[in-house]
């Protein structure tokens, strides 16, 4: 398996090559120059399997240079009870991401489990266990750079605290956090934890992160590394989840399921697409986003434009206006042709956009047309939406929801069709969201007993203006 740049101009290369690096040397991302595929009869085979079968059997098919055995024993280290522990069905703790079923046909997948609350610790543990295995084999270190619009910080960091070789130089925004995902990041005090708080939104953090990414000597000799959705390995852990999902939700290898995303940087969506390409029957990917609509407007007019401004708003996770991950999936859309991604991009990183309408493909149409050969659809959700969505799932169901799956479940409902089971991927649990779930329910959601005093731990920080120079002057200083 080898992997190549979506812009063309990177060499070819193995995952352990790509795994501790984020963008790729021509500033592209890295997919596979192709996609394994499952058959019908080896998706019948994995019905049934646990989650860590599951992630040997689809990563083993992506990672190819990594001896199974060594695989095998680092999946099986990541995934277990013990480090998801907040599986509230305590009889079905080694499931991992139970489903949970709202009425026949209509299901949440429970990603919150891990140490964060969040998602992201699906991917992220595995990540910091890969991290430590790769840089034991070499003796060699990483500076990890991130930006997290509320829990990749987080995530990140509880993966990679302790860890051997490893530092990490966490940006995020001074505003638009919850006080919880501020507090799970700022009161680690690990010596290889540094949280950066930019003056600024989740963007500028983001943007900050590629331009240093970007700087190939001060990327090579401080050995930045990157955990964001950039990165290739962070994307295909979550691919797992899918297929996951997809056996708790049927009965028959014949059957389609439709996927509801909350979506901000496209990682997330990214994953499902991904599984797609792998054989996986999905129906509909439906892509959710809050009112910072980039995406929703990209899949309902053919163009991409990110915003000069981000609103703050109840669902902060998705406040982003650019979407990395979004540019493997218009690779995969125009037929993986790198010179046209390169033109795209060009408009995009000079503050322009793009209209895939006016730009054909190869059977005289434009490449906009192709986008319902990939199942993906969109919609958006407002404050009021999301708030009315916690109470109705609330008052109809039992069920506690965060806003970013009311975000998810609202416009997934729009697109729900009769026959088609349709998965909400959960992305937090209530726990983090509590001003939400007060003016929601006019109650406080309930949290581990562990993170009860959280946001009166001592609180470790760096605030900083936004600007490259001064962020790699920090790490510098410190590495």
């Amino acid at each position: 398996m080898k992997y190549q740049s979506t812009r063309g101009n990177a060499p070819q290369l193995r995952f352990s090559d790509i795994l501790l690096g984020g963008l790729a040397s021509d500033g592209g991302l890295y997919v596979p120059d192709a996609y394994p595929r499952f058959s019908t009869a080896e998706l019948a085979a994995m019905r049934g399997m646990s989650y860590r079968e599951l992630a040997f059997t689809v990563l083993s098919r992506l990672i190819d240079d990594i001896p199974a055995d060594d695989l095998k024993r680092i999946i099986d280290k990541t995934y277990t009870a013990q480090t998801y522990r907040y599986v509230t069905d305590k009889e079905n703790a080694e499931d991992i991401t139970p489903l949970k079923t709202l009425e026949p046909g209509l299901h949440v997948l429970a990603l919150s489990n891990g140490p964060t609350l969040a998602f992201k610790d699906m991917a992220m543990q595995l990540l910091g266990n890969l991290f430590e295995y790769a840089l034991g084999r070499t003796g060699g270190e990483l500076n990890i750079l991130g930006a997290t619009s509320g829990d990749t910080g987080s995530a990140a960091e509880y993966a990679m605290r302790g860890k051997r070789g490893v530092r990490v130089f966490m940006l995020s925004p001074v505003h638009g956090m919850t006080r919880f995902q501020q507090a799970q990041m700022y009161a680690l005090q690990d010596a290889n934890i540094h949280n950066l708080v930019i003056r600024g939104v989740f963007d500028q953090c983001q943007d900050i992160v590629k331009a240093v990414s970007n700087d190939l000597d001060f990327k090579t000799r401080h050995h930045i590394g990157a955990v964001n959705s950039i990165n290739w390995a962070r994307v295909a852990a979550q691919s797992v989840y899918y297929f996951k999902a997809y056996f708790a939700a049927t009965h028959g290898n014949d059957q389609e399921v439709s996927f509801s995303v909350p979506s901000g940087n496209f990682g997330n969506v990214c994953a499902g697409h991904i599984a797609r390409q792998m054989g996986l029957p999905i129906k509909q990917l439906i892509v959710a986003t809050n009112e910072n609509d980039v995406l929703d407007e990209f899949f309902r007019t053919g163009v991409y434009r990110p915003r000069p401004e981000t609103k703050h708003t109840s669902s902060p996770s998705m406040d982003i206006s650019k979407a990395s991950n979004f540019e493997r999936f218009i690779y995969d859309l125009s037929g993986r042709d790198a010179a046209r991604i390169r033109t795209l991009w060009g408009a995009i990183e000079s503050g322009g956009s793009f209209d895939l309408k006016t730009h054909a493909d190869a059977n005289g149409g434009n490449l906009f047309e192709r986008v319902a050969d990939y199942g993906v659809v969109s919609g958006s959700s407002s404050h009021a939406n999301r708030i009315d969505t916690i109470r109705t799932v609330y008052e109809v169901y039992g069920t506690m929801i965060d806003p970013h799956t009311a975000d998810g479940l609202k416009v997934g409902l729009e697109y729900r069709e009769p026959g088609v089971p349709l998965v909400c991927m959960e992305t937090a649990q209530p726990a983090k969201f509590e001003d939400a779930i007060r003016e929601a329910l006019g109650i406080e959601p309930e949290r581990p007993a562990d993170l009860a005093d959280l946001e009166a731990q001592p609180q470790k920080k760096h605030v900083m203006d936004a600007d490259a120079e001064t962020v790699k002057r920090y790490i510098a200083e410190r590495t």
